[in-house]
């Protein structure tokens, strides 16, 4: 896979609530292990600080939250080792949160999310809309904080598109910076045909994982349908107790086509205590030279 040129820096959006405190808190110790600088920025919705503001008291708020921002970058730039800036902005939050990441380059973003239900699932939360339009990962914490040895144990869901296959490099990336292990997660089919190229694709990660010396275990999901792949998912990574999923986020749809969103936007709706970290696929492929 080309290396995509980045500023080192990983964008993390904050409104200062406990989700979000968590978010920064994955981004402290993901920064201290690649050696990666934090941006902290709050986006004030535009519509709601021109409704309800003047111009004066705008400029006021602003400056309050440029202060607590900079109280909270000084908190975790001496609990992590790690420099941290901070900036407002104001606009549509998912728009800004995508725009910045893709204009200047960063490495990657974290945030928060507070999942979504019923209509919420359907309109879709800041979180998943930033998945939508960002062209770097995005990683997306809800409640649980990461462990002081980071992520230990990562689930990663695979189908037979290309683009699905695009995510290993990440995961060995990733799993070789803090010892995880992988678990590769698939389903079978009663087509011949495609179960033999599901079992080839395998042999390919299998070979790779080996090589890259990776901790690793497969598990085939048996007489799996579209409509519970994400529910198979995400209890299979409850019960190992995984604390990160990796998954594509504009191609795979498990067994068929999902009715809503797609398989990474299903699991971020539905992981509670664990984080997604959702991969932009490329418009080139991956090359696997392993």
């Amino acid at each position: 896979m080309k290396e995509r040129k980045t500023n080192n820096q990983i964008l993390v959006p904050t409104d200062f609530s406990d989700v979000a405190r968590c978010a920064v808190n994955h981004a402290g110790s993901v920064a201290k292990a690649y050696g990666n600088e934090i941006t902290l920025v709050y986006v004030i919705e535009e519509s709601f600080l021109g409704g309800i503001f003047s111009k004066g008291q705008s400029a006021i708020m602003k400056d309050a939250i440029s202060t607590k921002l900079e109280v909270r970058a000084k908190e975790v730039s001496e609990q992590f080792g790690v420099k941290v800036t901070t900036r407002v902005e104001t606009g549509k939050v998912y728009k800004a949160i995508a725009e910045i990441a893709n204009n200047e380059g960063y490495d990657s973003i974290i945030m928060g999310s507070h999942g979504a239900s019923g209509l919420e699932q359907i309109v879709g939360s800041n979180a998943s809309r930033t998945i939508q339009y960002a062209e770097v990962p995005v990683v997306v914490v809800k409640s649980s904080d990461i462990g002081k040895n980071g992520y230990q144990k990562i689930v990663m869901p695979f189908d037979l598109t290309i683009e699905s296959r695009q995510k290993l490099d990440w995961g060995i990336n990733v799993a070789k910076k803090f010892d995880s292990e992988i678990h590769i997660v698939y389903s079978d089919s009663d087509d011949e045909y495609l179960d033999r190229k599901m079992k080839n694709n395998m042999a390919v990660i299998k070979n790779a994982l080996t090589k890259n010396n990776v901790k690793f275990t497969l598990y085939e999901f048996k007489d799996s349908v579209f409509d519970n792949f994400a529910n198979e998912i995400h209890n299979y990574a409850k019960i190992i107790e995984a604390d990160l999923i990796v998954a594509m986020t504009h191609t795979e749809k498990g067994i068929g086509e999902m009715v809503i969103g797609t398989l990474t936007q299903q699991l971020v709706n539905k992981a509670e205590n664990i984080a997604i970290m959702c991969i932009y696929p490329t418009e080139t492929g991956f090359n696997y030279d392993y």
